[in-house]
């Protein structure tokens, strides 16, 4: 029976995906970028800043590098500043409309998450999943800010979720949710890297000082 239930509920997910389309019909160019550009680029691996001496010099360089996950779509589509995610290589506004609601899985009543959103990605409908799928909490909102921005904002325990700085590191490096960056299903460019290099950056800049980039 769960087999059916998951079944039928993809199928009705499909569904309410393609009526979002055939609404909004430039919803299917969202993401129709040439394929080349959807091959993900890649990182620099920590060694490559050991040459850079001054320590806070060496951890805003760091962090740099590792930007370029926290900047990509893959991670800022859940940042957003406002209550509506953005989707698709170009980050437009999620179709159909939701909105985040007190615990990032949508309104009470209203179109909650995991309607659509379930265990994993499922591509015959374009759906992207995960078990632990939802918007980012406000105060973890990227869009709009520079990377020194985030960066300061990554570091306040009253901003990050609570987190200590070895607590920030494993998340990054070891959370599943993060970890979908770099399987986001077909048709999404994934994060660059791997989260495992991504970690180690992160780990890198923290062990460094955790100083950010100026801007």
């Amino acid at each position: 029976m769960n087999v059916v239930k998951a079944a039928v509920t993809a199928v009705l997910a499909g569904g309410l995906v393609a009526v979002a389309i055939s609404l909004n019909p430039g919803l299917q160019r969202a993401d129709a970028a040439p394929e080349a550009t959807r091959v993900a680029g890649g990182l620099k691996p920590v060694t490559e800043f050991a040459q850079i001496k001054n320590k806070d010099e060496r951890a805003a360089a760091l962090f740099e590098e590792a930007g370029k996950v926290l900047q990509s779509p893959r991670c800022m589509n859940c940042h957003p500043a406002g209550d509506r995610p953005t989707q698709t290589d170009r980050m437009t506004p999620h179709q159909p409309l939701v909105v985040r609601g007190e615990a990032g899985m949508g309104p009470p009543g209203g179109l909650a998450c995991t309607t659509c959103h379930h265990e994993a990605n499922f591509d015959a409908a374009g759906v992207p999943g995960n078990p632990k799928w939802q918007l980012a909490p406000i105060e973890m909102a990227w869009q709009g800010k520079s990377l020194g921005q985030i960066c300061t904002q990554i570091k306040d325990p009253k901003l990050n979720g609570g987190r200590t700085m070895a607590q920030l590191v494993h998340h990054m490096a070891e959370d599943e949710l993060v970890g979908w960056g770099w399987n986001p299903g077909a048709g999404r460019t994934p994060a660059p890297g791997t989260q495992k290099q991504f970690g180690e950056l992160v780990k890198a800049w923290a062990e460094a000082g955790a100083a950010c980039p100026k801007g």
